[in-house]
């Protein structure tokens, strides 16, 4: 397979960029969709030459300043392999023209993500609006087009199945802090260790998340949990989560299912409060639970202590002194459960 050779740039004024609405070509494979100003290399052209040629050609205009913000590799099925220069520009002379590709238009960026996207371009759109020093990233679609796989400067990203209002998965996959920042309604699966002490009551085994996790570090949060990964099911992630996160094996059949909650939240993600919108699985897990003998994964959890359930239900409900991330509503289901079942 030889790969294209291909340059893209997103010209900005006054806060906005200038977006190519690709509705003039029936056969293209951008048909419908915005993107940039760009094209392919012709002969020995360096990326800035192509940039610069592609601009004036599309646009009209004349670039006098722009970055070199990252390389995109595009995979799409076994047909289509890409090298992608992306660029921004802030300097430019001349006028807009009409373009034979499609309409031209001044997009605010607060508006961009409304757009009929890929969802990679929202993926590097958010890179280089919190100003990522330059950066390579790899980008696979399936033959619909669909986000398969994500490598940011060769580390795999975690993707999202989104989910529609009814719960259930739209077709569309996204990189999980984009999901985030998008407030995009996915799902998660939460795990509570929980065990029954001599006097009869219940307690819950806490976690503490590590400090340097990108929300809420420091924080006492449920047993264990996790995204539900795209093309995966809840059963699975849970019992991943719980060996990943706590080193604790389990059988799926020992993970006893009490609902789910639907939440949406603003959390602080890299400094910035995103909205987080999920719908997550509850489940209870009794298994025997030595916490001094836990593998904990260290970029998750930072320790892990045992609670009486009605306690932390008080505490989350007023007690400013008991940092937490927990669910007051979820606490209380799993309350209920428990002594539905004594």
């Amino acid at each position: 397979m030889i790969p294209e050779l291909t340059t893209l740039c997103y010209i900005e004024k006054d806060d906005c960029y200038l977006m190519l609405h690709r509705i003039k070509k029936e056969h293209d494979i951008n048909k419908d969709k915005w993107i940039g100003i760009g094209g392919h290399f012709e002969g020995t052209e360096s990326p800035d030459e192509c940039l610069k040629r592609e601009v004036l050609e599309e646009t009209g205009l004349t670039l006098t300043s722009y970055r070199f913000r990252g390389l995109v590799t595009f995979v799409a099925g076994d047909q289509c392999l890409e090298y992608m220069a992306l660029y921004t520009a802030d300097g430019f002379t001349g006028e807009i023209k009409e373009c034979d590709e499609g309409a031209l238009e001044w997009v605010p960026k607060k508006d961009v993500y409304d757009l009929e996207l890929w969802a990679g371009d929202k993926l590097f759109f958010r890179l280089l609006e919190e100003e990522r020093p330059f950066f390579s990233l790899m980008l696979v679609y399936d033959e619909k087009g669909v986000l398969r796989q994500a490598a940011l400067d060769g580390k795999e990203m975690e993707l999202l199945d989104i989910l529609g209002e009814d719960g259930t998965p739209s077709g569309v996959v996204q990189e999980r802090d984009t999901a985030h920042m998008l407030g995009l309604l996915h799902a998660t699966v939460h795990m509570w260790v929980v065990r029954k002490t001599a006097s009869g009551k219940w307690e819950v085994l806490l976690q503490r998340r590590s400090r340097n996790k990108d929300s809420n570090p420091g924080c006492w949060d449920i047993s264990s949990a996790g995204h539900i990964a795209a093309g995966d099911e809840k059963l699975p992630a849970a019992v991943r989560e719980l060996k990943e996160e706590l080193g604790i094996t389990a059988d799926a059949s020992e993970l006893l299912p009490v609902g789910f909650t639907r939440r949406k939240t603003d959390k602080p993600f890299y400094g910035k409060m995103w909205p987080d919108h999920q719908i997550s699985h509850i489940y209870i897990y009794r298994g025997n639970v030595d916490e001094t003998k836990l593998s904990l994964q260290a970029s998750e959890v930072e320790t892990v202590k045992w609670y009486d359930l009605e306690d932390v239900i008080r505490m989350t409900e007023g007690d400013a002194a008991f940092p937490n991330c927990l669910n007051p509503e979820e606490l209380r289901m799993i309350e209920k459960y428990l002594q539905q079942g004594e």
